[in-house]
């Protein structure tokens, strides 16, 4: 699902001949196109829909949405890891926990040496 999210703009800049910003969606940070809103400065609030800021928005109401669409696992949706998300719509663990310290594999005892074939002797 594609949704227009409220983001915060943290930096403006130009890409290619094109003005874009780095939002800040509630956590989760992604470059958008600023050509649809060319006075829209850093520390302001725009609805952004497929990496394109459409309209800006007053801060009250894009904090009210974000928690919304946090409530409702929105974010994690849009923003999320895809792997992640993947893994657990197919009934599997995520198998790169955020573990800083993960136990070690045990690793397995060493196969012995193959032996040279021996030749049989026939009497």
């Amino acid at each position: 699902m594609c949704l227009a999210v409220p983001g915060r703009v943290l930096d403006i800049g130009e890409k290619d001949g094109t003005r874009m910003a780095t939002v800040d969606f509630g956590g989760g940070q992604k470059e958008v196109c600023l050509e649809y809103l060319p006075d829209l400065q850093v520390g302001e609030n725009a609805i952004v829909h497929v990496g394109f800021a459409l309209q800006r928005l007053d801060e009250e109401s894009a904090k009210q949405t974000l928690e919304l669409f946090a409530q409702l696992g929105m974010l994690q949706e849009e923003f999320g890891d895809p792997w992640e998300q993947a893994a657990a719509a197919g009934g599997e663990p995520w198998p790169f926990a955020d573990d800083p310290d993960p136990e070690p594999a045990l690793d397995p005892a060493p196969e012995p040496p193959l032996a040279a074939p021996q030749e049989e002797v026939q009497p």
